[in-house]
């Protein structure tokens, strides 16, 4: 390739072949020049340097004809580096393209990729001159790819989810059904027993940890372990390499297809709040390099360091029109191209920063809003970081759903028996509307969970009083504290039957919990089986047994109770409602859409602290028009005491009857019975769902 680089066009970021040639095009507000490098085949040789002809504001572009796809290239870039000032150009590292869609090879941990002289007393402050183009993937010159057709999604709304959080290897790796060679892949996580498991669960939409292009820290590596969880980003459009499989890169449309063609939605948990580039002691991949000053928050007064919001050591500057434009820009590409159907935004606060702090009408939060792409995807904030008022729990604009850690809390200190979590308890059940009910928002708001990637798996919650971390290398001292967590007498595994049957129905009751309560339910992939990390509550880089789903040791039991409770839920309109239930009176009846009674029928004492058991009748939203007001009365009785105890059942209108359709502590837990119309025995640690029915209405 000899041809000279022509002017080209800024109007398109990355490296855009146009059936001629390729048209480069990058953005730098503060460059003095950039060189396009072009490599060999096999990405070992650096065989042409040309400068980016033209400059349109702060794009450079330029195009060269005859440049054709799977060609490998990088960017150096020439400007001042000036860390007290905010700018860190070195000309004599490679830097990634932030819109390629396609990376050859791997970073290597080397002393090269620093921007400084680790060995100068300067630190940072001081230059280095060694070429870091032998320690980095390179990027690939992608060919065009065609759109995915809308009709092939499943469209699943809101009220309707069942989301299941999942590891792209940690999900299929032990799992022997699945064939070897594709354990641990895209290819292996869409594969025939990997789907027919999620459709027997009864999920709509598997929740990935992240597959934007990552790498491992270079302190893990140390210790040899790796990032396994994968939010350390450095290409925002590339799927990880690491989980390819047979098909390549390719596997990943290939898996969302499959996903689709069995009904189930693909949602992604995206980190566009930092970079694998770390602190101002981390290497230079991209960003860093192209212009620090403008992708990252710099400390005012200080532009040598960075605003930390993250914990990470770096915080996106989502605010400035470029760096947004690449995020939209990259959430556009995995739903147009990908096939994607939505995001999980980790550390969503941190997107949502502006210069005087969290904005839910801030520029990111508008610009998503008005996409008409984006308008027609899932939504997921986790509503937090670590900088200040960074705890926003329910002020996230009307289209987000966002993980609720209060749910998560409140459930396990109220089956765990601690004071006051009763009172708690009861708003979480109705959809946590003090956090969520504001602007119009629906019911689907509040994302419930027990467990998440970042904890106890729901097996050791029941196992573990205290977090087992000595594997990730820090000492135990990482991880959670708070995990609300019981290990019912014996930390860890134990032969005693009673503390086996005992932890068993504890796991069941916060499944139920979770199932019975408005809002949308996420579970995490192995709890339906009992997977246990042993105790370990901060997996992150365990990419190995610790971290993989244990498929060996499954309880199918517990699978097999998951599926019921999914076909419970989906059965009844009253529990996955799109409104807040508050008491109001139904037009359709003259009855209050919610009421909370003792198990003697009478109203409950709400300022009792040691609260523990309690009955609640849940039907249509009054709020609705009285044509939307539904038919489906259920009674839903918790009792986490040690003792049976009897619970008067409410008046029947005549003609219908309460009908048992879950019992927590029953061997055949969905047993669909007549409970008669007295009373029934509400055994002790357990919860018990009737319907209110008419004869011969079909179960």
């Amino acid at each position: 390739m000899t041809a000279r680089m022509l002017p080209g066009s800024p109007n398109r970021l990355g490296a855009l072949f146009d059936g001629e040639g390729t048209n480069f095009s990058l953005f730098s507000a503060n460059a003095q020049k950039v060189e396009l490098c072009l490599f060999s085949g096999d990405g070992k040789s650096e065989t042409q340097r040309i400068a980016l002809p033209e400059r349109s504001g702060p794009v450079w572009h330029g195009y060269l004809p005859g440049l054709h796809p799977g060609a490998l290239y990088g960017y150096r870039v020439h400007g001042p580096y000036a860390p007290e000032h905010g700018h860190r150009f070195n000309p004599n590292k490679l830097l990634l393209d932030p819109y390629a869609r396609e990376l050859r090879g791997a970073f290597r941990q080397h002393e090269a990729l620093l921007g400084f002289d680790p060995a100068d007393p300067a630190g940072d402050l001081s230059f280095s001159a060694l070429d870091s183009a032998a320690y980095v993937p390179k990027a690939v010159v992608s060919a065009p790819e065609a759109l995915v057709p809308d009709a092939e999604r499943p469209h699943c709304r809101a009220d309707e989810m069942l989301v299941y959080e999942a590891h792209v290897k940690g999900l299929p790796k032990q799992f022997t059904d699945v064939p070897e060679e594709l354990r641990g892949s895209y290819d292996g996580l869409a594969s025939e027993p990997v789907l027919e498991h999620l459709q027997k669960l009864g999920v709509t939409s598997i929740e990935l940890l992240p597959v934007h292009s990552f790498i491992d820290d270079a302190f893990l590596e140390k210790k040899g372990l790796r990032n396994y969880w994968g939010y350390n980003t450095v290409g925002f459009f590339v799927p990880e390499p690491r989980y390819h499989g047979p098909a390549g890169r390719a596997g990943f449309r290939a898996m969302v297809q499959r996903f689709h063609a069995a009904g189930i939605e693909v949602i992604l948990d995206v980190v566009y709040n930092h970079t694998a580039e770390g602190d101002h002691r981390g290497p230079t991949l991209g960003f860093r390099g192209i212009d620090n000053a403008s992708y990252y928050r710099l400390i005012q007064g200080q532009p040598r360091y960075y605003v930390n919001d993250t914990g990470t050591g770096n915080t996106v500057n989502a605010s400035h029109p470029f760096v947004l434009r690449m995020i939209l820009d990259s959430l556009r590409y995995w739903v147009e191209v990908m096939g994607v159907d939505g995001f999980r935004f980790d550390l969503a606060t941190t997107l949502g920063r502006e210069a005087h702090g969290f904005d839910p009408n801030g520029g990111f939060f508008d610009a998503l809003r008005q996409d008409p792409v984006l308008a027609d995807v899932h939504l997921i904030a986790e509503p937090w970081d670590i900088g200040p008022g960074g705890y926003q729990l329910g002020q996230f604009p009307p289209e987000f759903g966002e993980w609720n850690d209060r749910f998560r809390d409140t459930s396990r200190r109220y089956w765990r028996g601690d004071d006051h979590s009763a009172q708690e308890l009861a708003g979480c059940v109705l959809g946590s509307a003090s956090q969520f009910d504001r602007d119009s928002r629906r019911a689907s708001s509040s994302v419930n969970l027990i467990t998440a990637h970042d904890g106890f798996t729901l097996a050791d919650v029941t196992r573990y009083a205290q977090r087992h971390n000595l594997a990730n290398g820090e000492e135990g001292r990482d991880g959670h504290n708070a995990n609300f967590s019981d290990n019912f007498g014996v930390e860890g595994d134990t032969d005693d039957p009673l503390i086996k049957a005992g932890r068993s129905r504890r796991q069941r009751n916060l499944l139920a919990t979770l199932f019975l309560s408005q809002g949308t339910p996420m579970l995490l992939a192995g709890d339906e089986i009992g997977n246990s990390q042993s105790g370990n509550n901060n997996a992150y880089c365990q990419d190995n047994p610790i971290g993989w789903i244990d498929w060996e040791s499954r309880d199918d039991a517990l699978a097999g109770f998951v599926a019921g409770l999914a076909a419970l839920r989906k059965g009844h309109s009253s529990l996955r409602q799109s409104r807040f239930l508050h008491g109001a009176t139904r037009e359709l009846d003259g009855l209050p859409d919610v009421e909370w009674l003792d198990f003697n029928c009478r109203p409950l004492d709400w300022r009792d602290p040691g609260l523990s058991s309690f009955a609640l009748i849940v039907r249509g939203s009054g709020e609705c028009p009285r044509e939307a007001q539904v038919h489906d009365t259920l009674l839903l009785l918790f009792n986490r005491d040690a003792d049976d105890l009897e619970a008067r059942l409410p008046n029947c209108p005549e003609g219908f009857f309460w009908r048992l359709e879950l019992d927590t502590s029953a061997e055949d837990a969905f047993p669909q019975s007549d409970a008669g119309q007295e009373a029934v025995f509400v055994p002790g640690q357990s919860v018990l769902v009737l319907a209110l029915t008419a004869p011969g209405e079909s179960t």
